[in-house]
């Protein structure tokens, strides 16, 4: 039988779904008897795990409140909190008036996406999409800066040798991409921007305090393919725009995917680091970078251990709470602890399950998802992936563990959403709560991991309750950070004065 995983990573991180045969090499299965008793130290170990990440209404409240504060300081000066509150220099949004041929590069985590998107403009809308998904090898991640684009660019040159069909570019022009990356940057125009680190596991060297731009033009450069970047754009910046084409009353987006982070709607006078306000409309997009917060946390000593060990060890805390790259990790390790302290698989502890990352965020939405009595499901996954045979109620303390930390994941980013908005009604009375309003979601973990989902819809009204709860519009916004990027680069482009 196959197993289809669900959750995983955000849009420009590509889909972590996998596929995962339950067969074994022998008669074995994975789901034992559930006779014998289990030590009272799994008990133990999950009751203080339970407490540990406990999210009441006062931490929930205390989270929302400490990102407002941290917002506030990094509009200020840069460095002022742990947001960075990077400006996106994004102060126009698609109209519906944007017309020709757009690409769209979506850069994020272990994958990448390219796009290519034919806009009609106010009558046509959008006539055609096309897209393809790659896969970046693993050691690209670690590799150098250089070898990365050039697969990159490789890929692209690739897909836009089969262009044709409705997709056609005026004649005199160059293409032109607008690229989502997907990574904290500075920007310092539409089109340029400084990459300020890597994260979501990569480490390539040579990039960093380097134009990402730059980086690509040059990749494209050495393969001789003529196109042009207008709008360097975040994922969450693309997918707002993406959104907001269809939607006006769209104001945040939200990432929850293998990273996560968020972006919202600015008032440029408001940004007092932004000493020369250049926005007709007098808002921009802020990317909040929200995957640097940490303050309040509900963290266990499994959070503390996977951090000590991380390639960012003290940094991103609020991403390895909630985003899908780390969610599946913290639950392996839990199931260490269990196994070698109370026997939970008996009294062997395979290599595969003290393996970090063995056992992924797609795997444990699977097993919550698994509803049979003999949880075969649950045992499947635990010995395809981690050599653990489990039984019944091994299993389901397993799932027990895992709806403890999807639970702790998704409230904490409820509790994200609202401690935006809460800012932007501070600064303007009814702006947020007193209309409609939509925050615009994006990522495989969002999408395909529904306690999670539902956790944090909780949280939210929660917080928020019933009645301003009524006005705000939770909305998925599937592959909106590419077409979003393909837009901004419409809006952003060199011949938008032929249009």
């Amino acid at each position: 039988m196959a197993i289809q995983a669900c959750a995983g990573s955000s849009t420009a991180a590509g889909s972590l779904c996998i596929t995962r045969s339950s067969s074994q090499p022998n008669s074995r299965m994975a789901v034992r008897s559930s006779s014998g008793s289990h030590s009272s130290v799994s008990d133990s170990i999950l009751s203080k795990l339970k407490k540990a990440c406990g999210t009441p209404l006062p931490v929930l409240r205390h989270v929302a409140d400490a990102i407002g504060n941290d917002m506030r300081g990094g509009l200020v000066v840069d460095g002022g909190s742990d947001l960075k509150m990077i400006l996106s220099y994004v102060h126009a949004l698609p109209s519906w008036n944007e017309e020709g041929l757009f690409y769209a590069l979506d850069l994020g985590g272990t994958n990448f996406r390219v796009l290519r998107v034919q806009l009609g403009g106010k009558h046509g809308r959008v006539i055609a999409i096309e897209s393809e998904q790659v896969s970046i090898p693993q050691e690209l991640m670690f590799g150098t800066s250089e070898e990365l684009f050039n697969f990159i660019a490789l890929g692209l040159a690739q897909f836009v040798e089969k262009e044709g069909g409705k997709f056609h570019l005026p004649q005199g022009r160059k293409r032109e991409l607008g690229f989502t990356f997907s990574f904290p940057v500075k920007q310092t125009s539409i089109d340029s921007g400084v990459l300020i680190k890597w994260t979501k596991g990569f480490a390539v060297s040579g990039t960093e305090g380097r134009d990402v731009v730059a980086c690509l033009n040059e990749a494209m450069e050495r393969l001789g393919l003529e196109m042009q970047v207008p709008a360097l754009v975040n994922d969450t910046v693309g997918t707002l725009a993406g959104a907001r084409y269809w939607d006006d009353d769209v104001m945040v987006a939200v990432i929850l995917g293998t990273g996560t982070n968020a972006c919202y709607v600015e008032k440029t006078d408001a940004i007092l680091k932004l000493y020369t306000p250049n926005s007709k409309s007098g808002t921009t997009i802020v990317n909040t970078e929200w995957g640097a917060f940490s303050t309040g946390l509900p963290l266990t000593e499994f959070d503390n251990d996977m951090d000590v060990v991380s390639i960012n060890p003290g940094e991103q805390i609020f991403e390895k709470t909630i985003s899908g790259m780390y969610l599946g990790e913290i639950v392996r390790r839990v199931l260490v602890r269990m196994a070698e302290e109370g026997s939970l698989f008996g009294s062997n502890v395979p290599d595969k399950l003290r393996t970090p990352f063995s056992l992924r965020t797609p795997h444990i939405c699977t097993m919550q998802q698994d509803k049979s009595d003999d949880l075969e499901a649950v045992g499947s996954i635990l010995y395809n992936e981690t050599g653990v045979e489990s039984s019944i109620s091994a299993s389901r303390i397993v799932i027990d563990v895992c709806d403890t930390i999807a639970r702790r994941g998704g409230r904490l980013a409820g509790a994200g959403i609202v401690g935006i908005l809460q800012k932007m009604e501070e600064e303007t009375k009814g702006l947020v709560f007193g209309k409609r309003t939509v925050v615009a979601m994006d990522g495989g973990l969002y999408e395909n991991y529904p306690q999670y989902r539902n956790y944090l819809q909780d949280a939210v009204t929660e917080l928020l309750g019933p009645d301003l709860r009524e006005n705000l519009v939770i909305e998925h916004s599937k592959d909106g950070s590419g077409i979003g990027a393909a837009l901004l680069a419409a809006v952003n482009s060199k011949y938008r004065h032929d249009i």
